[in-house]
């Protein structure tokens, strides 16, 4: 298989004295003179296993037979086990794939794996999130978050066709699938497609490598998530699978509610590289384009913040990937005083639920010619 490489596209200096150069001096002064430590603390041990029990606990209850007979109680222990996949993602495997749990990279290694655990593969997810999306946000053809299905666009740089008139109203379904898609095929395109972009070579695994663990830890997930069920929890074997659908149906569509907003916004950017001596140049400085693609919101709202992992601090989020999320409501201030100082936009909405009405206004405006 030929690779082809990703055109490579630079950013602009950030200069001497910068926005950036400035906040991270700020945010590294702030952790310095209160004697705190950038990465998980306490409280973040504890969220730790609480989302991994949220996980665990009503699968052990099904699985065990406890539910049998009960379908409300059955399907209820499903629901939750949704929830507990939406705290792993955003509270764990999230923040120890970012390397923020701890200065030993095998501390970090060691539980982003649990990804595997719940039916994912963490070296296309790096590749995904870590490199493509955090390098080149809201970048169309870059990053990979907003190279979705032909039947969503989530870009104005992106084809666009007649259906996506109507995706303010369908997208929500695709949203709710986006977990499922995610533990059957996308881990499979995505490697391929990473190998012919020659990006798994960072990750120090080879096509055949990568797909055959891929479908080792397939077989462990469904083995699990599955066939456990149907032998042991007293449940017909159509009641097994619609807990199944109904686990991944929550957590798809509360993690697509949770991510979309930050970035698919009206006040979104989306600018795209310009051509200059044969090269691709951003107008903008990476920690600027950054500030003009993201969206915080319900930064008051303590539950959300800590039950999401502080992914509505996704300003803070994306400037700082190596400091745990637990500490973003804190260096927050900084950075939105520091952003007032360089005359750049700190965007945010001050509720969940109007962040996601803007976003589905997005969607409909995205979906005009």
């Amino acid at each position: 298989m030929k690779a082809e490489k990703l055109p490579i596209v630079r950013f602009a200096p950030r200069g001497a004295d910068s926005f950036y150069e400035t906040v991270t001096g700020r945010v590294a002064a702030y952790f310095k003179n209160n004697h705190i430590s950038p990465y998980a603390n306490t409280a973040m041990w504890v969220k730790t296993f609480f989302m991994l029990l949220l996980y665990v606990a009503p699968y052990i209850l099904m699985v065990t037979g406890k539910a049998a007979g009960n379908y409300w109680l059955y399907f209820t222990l499903w629901f939750l086990m949704g929830w507990g996949m939406v705290g792993i993602g955003t509270s764990v495997m999230h923040d120890a794939n970012h390397g923020t749990y701890s200065p030993n990279k095998k501390v970090n290694s060691l539980i982003g794996h649990i990804l595997e655990i719940v039916g994912g593969y963490s070296v296309t997810w790096k590749i995904q999130h870590n490199l493509l999306h955090h390098t080149y946000t809201n970048i169309a053809g870059l990053d990979d978050d907003i190279s979705s299905i032909k039947l969503l666009r989530f870009s104005p740089r992106q084809p666009w066709y007649w259906f996506h008139r109507y995706q303010y109203l369908y997208a929500w379904f695709f949203y709710m699938n986006m977990t499922l898609f995610w533990m059957t095929a996308k881990d499979y395109l995505q490697v391929v497609r990473y190998k012919q972009h020659d990006l798994l070579v960072k990750q120090r695994v080879s096509l055949g490598q990568a797909l055959f663990r891929i479908t080792m830890y397939k077989l462990f997930y469904y083995a699990y998530i599955l066939v456990l069920p149907i032998l042991f929890s007293g449940m017909p074997w159509y009641l097994v699978l619609a807990g199944f659908l109904l686990m991944h149906f929550t957590a798809g569509l509360f993690l697509s509610c949770v991510f979309q907003p930050s970035h698919i916004m009206e006040t979104s950017a989306f600018a795209a590289p310009v051509e200059s001596e044969g090269k691709s140049r951003m107008e903008d400085s990476w920690a600027v384009h950054e500030l003009g693609n993201t969206t915080n919101f319900a930064r008051n709202n303590r539950i959300l913040t800590w039950f999401i992992g502080g992914l509505n601090f996704q300003i803070e989020h994306h400037l700082f990937t190596g400091i745990c999320h637990v500490h973003y409501p804190k260096i927050a201030p900084i950075v939105k005083s520091t952003t007032q100082e360089f005359g750049l936009p700190y965007y945010e909405q001050e509720t969940f639920m109007k962040a996601l009405l803007l976003h589905a206004k997005m969607l409909k405006l995205l979906g005009k010619q």
